[in-house]
C-alpha cells in the first residue's frame, strides 16, 4: 500500500467552465486521484459529477467550502469561519461546512480539509509590526534578528491574551461538526496555517486533537508551504512540528515555496526539503499537490515526477 497522490483544482478551476473538462485536463496529466479545492463554483458541479461517475478521476479529498456557496465565484476557504465574533456567521459556517461533508460522500472523497479561523483585532494589530519586519526582508530567516525576536515575542503574547473566546468558539463548532463527519464516515483534516493569528497557533494541534478525541472522524493536515513560511517567521521548526503531530496526521498540501517567500511553487524548485518531509509519510496519507494557477503545465508534472519519486524511495515502485 502507497499514499495517494493527487491534484488540487487550485491548478486549474478558474480556467474552467466546465467540470468535467476540468477533471479530463487534470486526468490526461497522468493524475488519477485529485482533491476538489475551495475554488469549484457550483456551476461546476454537473461536470464534476458526471467525471466522477465515468470514472475519468476519483476524489481523494475536498476542501471546505466544496462546492462554494450560491453566488460566490471566488476561492473562499475563510469566507465563513468557526472563531467568529457573530453567531450567524457561526451558523454558516457550521452549515456550508456540513454540505461539504455531504458533497465528499457524494463524490466518494474520504477527507475534507476545513480552516479553522483566526483571532480578531479591531485596532492596534500586533500583526502589524511583525508583518513590516517580513516585508523589508522578504524571503529572509529572521530567527537570528534580537528586534524581530523582540517584537515577536510582544505580539505573541497580545495574540495568546486575545485568543481565548474565539478558540472556544471553535472548539464549540467542532464539537457540534465531528459527530456529522462521523455519521457520514468523511474524516476532517485541520490545517496549519501560514498567517501569524490565524487558528490553531501552531504548537497548539496535538492538543486539539487529544481534547476532540475521535481519530476516525479527524486528524491533522500538513501544508508544507506554510509551515516553511512560519519556520522562516521564528514560529516553529518544519522537523519538529511534524514530528509533534505525525501521530495524528492524515494528510498533506505539497508545495514549495520560492528564496523570496512565495508559495505553492512547483516541489523542487523552492527551499523546502521534501526527503525531509517524505519521511513522515505513511501508506494510508493523501498526499495532494497544491499549485498556484500560474504554473505551467510542465511545472505540474515535474512536481508529480518528485513526489512519485519520494513515494518510490519510501514505499516501492
Amino acid at each position: 500500500m502507497k499514499p495517494i497522490v493527487a491534484l488540487s483544482t487550485c491548478w486549474c478551476s478558474h480556467r474552467h467552465q466546465d467540470g468535467y473538462a476540468m477533471l479530463r485536463e487534470m486526468a490526461d496529466l497522468g493524475f488519477a486521484w485529485v482533491e476538489l479545492s475551495h475554488g469549484i463554483r457550483i456551476t461546476l458541479v454537473p461536470g464534476v459529477l458526471k467525471a466522477v461517475e465515468e470514472g475519468v478521476v476519483k476524489v481523494a479529498s475536498c476542501h471546505n467550502f466544496c462546492p462554494l456557496p450560491t453566488g460566490v465565484a471566488h476561492a473562499a476557504p475563510n469566507l465563513y469561519v468557526p472563531s467568529a465574533r457573530d453567531p450567524r456567521e457561526r451558523d454558516q459556517w457550521l452549515r456550508h461546512s456540513r454540505r461539504t461533508i455531504d458533497f465528499a460522500r457524494q463524490v466518494g472523497a474520504a477527507k475534507v480539509v476545513l480552516h479553522l479561523g483566526a483571532v480578531e483585532f479591531s485596532w492596534f494589530s500586533p500583526v502589524r509590526k511583525v508583518e513590516a519586519f517580513l516585508e523589508s526582508r522578504p524571503g529572509a530567516d529572521l530567527g537570528g534578528d534580537e528586534a524581530y525576536r523582540r517584537a515577536l515575542a510582544r505580539a505573541m503574547d497580545k495574540l495568546r491574551g486575545r485568543m481565548p473566546p474565539y478558540w472556544e468558539k471553535t472548539l464549540a463548532g467542532l464539537r457540534e461538526l465531528l459527530p456529522y463527519a462521523a455519521e457520514k464516515g468523511v474524516r476532517l483534516g485541520f490545517e496549519n496555517r501560514e498567517k501569524f493569528e490565524e487558528l490553531p497557533l501552531d504548537d497548539a494541534h496535538p492538543a486539539l486533537l487529544r481534547t476532540l478525541g475521535a481519530p476516525e472522524a479527524c486528524g491533522y493536515w500538513h501544508d508544507t508551504g506554510h509551515a516553511h513560511i512560519k519556520q522562516n517567521m521564528a514560529l516553529l521548526d518544519h522537523r519538529a512540528h511534524l514530528e509533534a503531530n505525525a501521530a495524528r496526521a492524515i494528510g498533506f498540501h505539497l508545495h514549495d515555496v520560492s528564496a523570496e517567500g512565495r508559495d505553492h511553487q512547483a516541489i523542487g524548485s523552492g527551499r523546502i526539503d521534501f526527503e525531509m518531509v517524505s519521511g513522515f509519510w505513511r501508506p494510508e496519507h493523501t498526499l495532494v499537490i497544491e499549485l498556484s494557477p500560474r504554473l505551467t503545465p510542465d511545472e505540474v508534472l515535474a512536481s508529480k515526477r518528485r513526489v512519485d519519486d519520494l513515494v518510490a524511495a519510501r514505499f516501492g515502485r
